[in-house]
């Protein structure tokens, strides 16, 4: 759309802003030297390397402060591919390490890490490695990652997260390639490189990305602005001025614009501002520094959100907000409700908040009130004393609360729990004491209480379903799971989540999605949440025979979605009735040629009722 020596592109190049501007398909048609600047799309002035790959038996060396953040979704699996085993590293976590890529000889890989908190000041890996002398420090409170190979350096700051990596030849032991700013968009996170991704090559032999024409996912890997962005491009009623936006992990002021062409959308613009040199200025100015302030407060509650509950996907207002909540329901000891349609994730949200309580090395017990027979539920829960009832083992039988004893137990469906077990549940929450069945024996249990439902639990109370003691017993916390379809911008992280899983567990190498097909999940309502998202995702695995899913390959009623447009389309009665009389009226006063009497008679109504309904429409009489 815009030649290169074009007067559009020259004088969007002069901008102090980034621009970038994409047509109504997702491709890049303009993207401006500032853009490139922010985000690192530039040729590299530093220390001189080919392109290439790493190559079997290559020396990688990595600091990574979030683990499956910002470094192309590495995970703890990923790092057997450096000859890291270790079974505790987990997503979020922060690791320092060194070894040799896909080498099953020779030196074994060395390696630190941690579950960073807020008082984390560093950490650090200091160490010879095949002659080479090798140190890595994560400094989390200057926010920046330092590799140092002999006397050479390479630094990283970061704002959120970041991978770093260096890699050296394995035989010659020389520089093969090190990370620099706009890795994402080049497509060289830890992990792309990791599974074998070509890298581009620095200093005087730098390689220019040109990204005319690509997708815009391409460059940008998702994130909420991107897809408001493309959602503008492509049809969407979108457009803000001077918000605060991430893209690709750094903080910016956007402004969104739709560009339509006699009356087509034609594509989209996004006007970026880097936030790191708006600081410069808003430090002069009290309001705007008020405003920075709480942008960065932002920052640390989301980065602290992610890192203690990494398993929570999403990067919406709505979820951040849900894993806020979750994380100071972990530091208290109160009952905690959870609330959220089928398949939104209520289960997994009640054991992060075990896993990040004091307690989360005491049971975690999860029981489905839902699935187990009504007669049984008792006992499952309070246990029996031996020969309490026929059947009943003769050494009896603790229940899940004794179980739980000092941990979580959590109450899954709560809502289809019997009234007179509510009764007996309600004298555990307000005492924390119970008798098993056919015993005399009160037993006292240490227990958290996490309970969860997709009811409306006030309309249960008021049908007399749920008890009112009850319910007002377990709504100390309360916490609500908004359904997919309310935080579609979550679509993108979780298929980027839930894909590689699927792929490993049916034995498939990883696939990747179109940007067509992530359209369609977008515009789907997903009436069975997360839950139904990882079936169509599962059954597109098992369809698509190459690596890309397309949007052939998804399962989806769309039916569904075209009827519930059209009933947003149903007007208001009252609506639809005047706008029925306003043209039964005019038809009447054309058919009889102007003539009111006739028209009034025609539609059976008398003179004052057909003047009032002509000045009411504002009907015009010749």
């Amino acid at each position: 759309m815009f030649s290169k020596d074009s007067y559009v592109k020259m004088f969007t190049d002069m901008m102090s802003e980034g621009f970038i501007f994409i047509d109504n398909k997702g491709k890049i048609q303009l993207y401006n030297s500032k853009a490139k600047e922010i985000f690192g799309i530039t040729p590299s002035n530093g220390i001189n390397h080919e392109s290439g790959r790493i190559e079997n038996g290559d020396i990688v060396i990595i600091g990574d402060n979030c683990l499956g953040k910002d470094d192309g979704n590495l995970t703890p699996e990923s790092l057997e591919c450096i000859g890291i085993y270790e079974r505790g590293i987990k997503l979020g976590d922060a690791i320092v390490a060194v070894g040799r890529y896909r080498s099953y000889k020779g030196e074994k890989a060395l390696y630190k890490y941690i579950t960073p908190d807020y008082d984390t000041n560093i950490l650090e890996l200091d160490c010879s490695y095949s002659g080479i002398d090798i140190s890595i420090v994560i400094d989390f409170k200057d926010k920046n990652i330092s590799i140092k190979v002999n006397n050479e350096t390479y630094v990283m700051t970061y704002i959120k997260c970041i991978g770093h990596i260096v890699v050296l030849d394995g035989n010659t032991k020389r520089l093969k390639f090190y990370q620099t700013h706009g890795y994402t968009a080049r497509g060289e996170a830890i992990n792309d490189l990791f599974m074998g991704k070509r890298f581009m090559a620095k200093g005087k032999n730098s390689e220019l990305l040109d990204v005319i024409g690509r997708d815009i996912f391409e460059i940008h890997k998702g994130g909420s602005t991107v897809k408001e962005f493309y959602a503008a491009a492509t049809g969407e009623n979108i457009s803000y001025e001077n918000q605060f936006k991430e893209i690709n992990g750094r903080p910016t002021i956007c402004t969104l614009m739709p560009v339509d062409k006699e009356g087509k959308r034609v594509g989209a613009v996004l006007k970026v501002e880097d936030i790191s040199e708006i600081k410069k200025v808003i430090r002069q100015r009290d309001e705007a520094l008020h405003n920075l302030e709480q942008m960065e407060r932002r920052l640390r509650e989301e980065e602290l959100a992610y890192k203690m509950m990494p398993e929570i996907i999403g990067d919406s207002r709505e979820i951040i907000n849900v894993k806020k909540l979750a994380i100071k329901a972990s530091k208290i000891n109160s009952t905690v409700l959870i609330l959220g349609e089928s398949g939104t994730g209520k289960s997994m949200l009640a054991k992060a908040i075990h896993d990040n309580s004091k307690t989360k090395d005491k049971p975690f017990i999860h029981v489905n009130c839902g699935s187990i027979p009504e007669n049984l539920l008792e006992s499952e829960l309070f246990g029996y004393e031996g020969g309490a009832f026929t059947g009943a083992k003769t050494s009896g039988k603790p229940g899940m609360f004794e179980l739980a004893q000092g941990g979580t137990i959590f109450l899954d469906e709560i809502g289809e729990m019997s009234l007179p077990l509510q009764v007996k549940l309600l004298q555990v929450l307000q005492d924390k004491t119970f008798y098993k069945i056919g015993g005399n024996k009160k037993i006292e249990v240490d227990v958290r209480i996490i309970v969860a439902t997709n009811k409306n639990l006030e309309e249960e109370m008021l049908s007399g379903r749920f008890r009112e003691d009850l319910y007002y017993r377990i709504n100390v916390f309360p916490i609500c799971i908004p359904p997919l379809r309310e935080r579609k911008e979550d679509i993108y992280p979780l298929v980027q989540y839930i894909l590689p899983s699927i792929c490993k567990r049916i034995g498939c190498e990883t696939k990747r999605i179109s940007g067509e097909a992530l359209n369609v999940l977008t515009s789907y309502d997903w009436p069975g949440n997360i839950r139904e998202l990882e079936n169509v995702l599962e059954r597109a695995v098992n369809l698509t025979e190459g690596n890309t899913i397309l949007s052939s390959h998804l399962a989806i009623n769309k039916d569904k979605n075209s009827k519930k447009a059209e009933a947003k389309n149903v007007r208001p009665l009252k609506e639809a009735i005047e706008e029925a009389e306003k043209n039964a009226i005019v038809e009447a006063i054309l058919a009889n040629n102007g003539d009111k009497k006739a028209a009034m008679k025609s539609l059976k109504i008398g003179k004052s009722s057909f003047y009032e309904k002509i000045k009411k429409y504002n009907i015009e009489l010749s």
